[in-house]
């Protein structure tokens, strides 16, 4: 298979997941600095949006600014000026529901804070109001390779453009009785600002070519429970590798039969 490989440099990494509210801690917990403690997603208060839409802001929006925000601060980015990807498998899970039982129930009047967060696009657009970008946004849902989608959607701006851009990529539950059908456990993401230079700031360069190698899996059973439950944490692996610092190639979940291998060198 032969394919042009995607490049850049990634400069800032954002995070939080289950028992994992940030980089920080995930960092150490995939370098085996200290235990995983499965716990419920905690998701900050969105302080940096108008005290309005603050109210109305759903756990997507709230994960979404809280991945973001620290994928930025991370690379020292202005995130006025970023480009943005934004990936989600199914989006807001919650609000969903709530549409359905409203749709269900004698009142069908739907309010329009849930019609205006029922769009797959509502955290890209809070996102724009928290932080005054307007810069080109791609807004992309891949089912379970929403990951690996957003990951080379990102990757091409970069080299087309020249530009940084933000790949943001999360995922939310659903309630029941949509969740006995869709069971992802609890919210979690990931955000990568992805550069095409190196800079003080670089991580790790990585390059993205197809493949048609087997995903690989985690040895910590409850992380790869993780991996396979959200979506958005397909990245895990890669993450692990950068974590630790390692110059590594790994191969991550996209469509089937086709999988993403990248490779990952360390600055």
């Amino acid at each position: 298979m032969n394919a042009l490989p995607l490049t850049a440099w990634i400069d800032g990494i954002g995070f939080l997941a289950p028992g994992l509210p940030d980089w920080p801690t995930a960092r150490a917990v995939l370098r085996g600095e200290q235990p995983y403690v499965a716990a419920p997603s905690i998701l900050p208060a969105p302080a940096v949006l108008p005290p309005a839409e603050r109210r109305r802001a759903s756990r997507v929006v709230k994960l979404t600014l809280a991945i973001g925000l620290e994928a930025a601060a991370h690379g020292g980015a202005d995130v006025a000026t970023l480009a943005t990807v934004f990936a989600a498998s199914g989006a807001d899970g919650h609000n969903c529901h709530a549409l359905c039982e409203q749709l269900a129930s004698d009142d069908r009047q739907i309010s329009p804070t849930r019609f205006h967060n029922s769009v797959h696009n509502a955290a890209a657009g809070y996102w724009g109001i928290a932080t005054g970008a307007m810069a080109p946004c791609q807004v992309i849902c891949g089912f379970d390779a929403s990951f690996g989608a957003g990951l080379l959607d990102a990757l091409g701006q970069v080299m087309v453009d020249r530009q940084p851009t933000l790949l943001i990529a999360y995922d939310s539950e659903y309630p029941e009785p949509l969740h006995a059908k869709r069971d992802t456990p609890d919210c979690g993401g990931v955000a990568l600002l992805l550069s095409p230079e190196r800079s003080a700031r670089s991580l790790a360069a990585i390059t993205v070519t197809p493949s048609r190698e087997t995903a690989e899996i985690l040895a910590d059973g409850e992380l790869e429970s993780l991996r396979c439950d959200i979506p958005a944490l397909r990245s895990l692996p890669m993450l692990q590798r950068l974590a630790r610092g390692e110059a590594a190639s790994v191969c991550l979940d996209y469509l089937p039969p086709m999988q993403l291998r990248v490779d990952l060198q360390p600055c």
